[in-house]
């Protein structure tokens, strides 16, 4: 079994408030159509509650296949990581189709060393963050996991962080943020951990779609998990993730299921985001 590194470690989000001829003539028509029904986000606490996503079925599959990690090759590890995020932009932006929703994609910027985003200062002991003011994943590739790649601790990673990039495409943060701005201390931090358990759930939901392709060994994901039961609370003192337990737990409801409808955090009761 191969060592887990930080990469186990959830990442970090920090925002601010955030052809013939016929054919020929009746694509730009049909573009035009389906742009039309696609939606603008919804807003309110509906957004998060009852978000359109979460009745689109099961995570759309990319039949994603990133290739190899081998040790030691930035080059081959920024490869990986430009083609999951390729796998993960196929099956958000279908999924968002059903759903009826407009979405973009999110920029990926490959980093050797941490650096400073729109969003503020590098947070410590993060491997990867999401940053909503460019929409852009930052991930920061170290020499511990040159050293040691794991290809689905990065790819579990990578998607934690693509969840955040869905919350705030569907609407979900148009209300976290501002439930946020008006809660007290302790309301905060459950509206924290909402969010993050439900991004790591959607995370899970990726890993099954890619679970034969990727592939996931079915030993390494239940020894991730264990781990994130054990550990996952470690790095973050404030709690604001969710407890070991908590986070194992959505890890398993998305992965089980496969479909963003199991990662409905928003109407869990305060003991299971707790």
């Amino acid at each position: 079994m191969k060592k887990l590194t930080s990469l186990m470690a959830a990442g970090v989000v920090v925002a601010l408030a955030g052809v013939g001829t016929a054919s020929a003539e009746a694509q730009p028509v049909q573009q035009v159509q389906q742009a039309q029904q696609q939606a603008a986000p919804p807003r309110g606490k509906a957004a998060a509650t009852a978000n359109p996503l979460y009745r689109t079925g099961r995570l759309a599959s990319s039949n994603c296949s990133p290739g190899s990690l081998p040790k030691g090759s930035t080059t081959a590890y920024k490869r990986f990581l430009t083609r999951v995020t390729d796998c993960l932009n196929r099956s958000w932006s279908s999924q968002f189709r059903k759903a009826g929703l407009s979405f973009s994609k999110p920029r990926l910027r490959i980093i050797t060393h941490k650096v400073r985003t729109p969003c503020g200062p590098w947070s410590a002991g993060a491997d990867g963050i999401y940053c909503s003011t460019d929409r852009t994943m930052y991930m920061l590739i170290t020499r511990t996991q040159l050293r040691n790649p794991f290809a689905l601790g990065i790819t579990r990673l990578m998607a934690h962080e693509y969840g955040h990039h869905v919350q705030s495409q569907s609407g979900i943060w148009n209300y976290y943020w501002a439930a946020r701005n008006s809660a007290g201390k302790s309301g905060q931090l459950q509206l924290s951990r909402r969010s993050e358990l439900q991004a790591e759930c959607f995370s899970s939901v990726f890993m099954n779609t890619v679970r034969n392709t990727l592939p996931v060994d079915s030993g390494e994901w239940d020894y991730t998990v264990d781990w994130f039961r054990k550990n996952g609370a470690k790095g973050w003192p404030q709690n604001d993730h969710g407890r070991g337990p908590t986070q194992a737990a959505w890890m398993n409801r998305g992965f089980n299921s496969g479909s963003p409808g199991a990662c409905n955090t928003w109407t869990a009761s305060p003991g299971a985001v707790s």
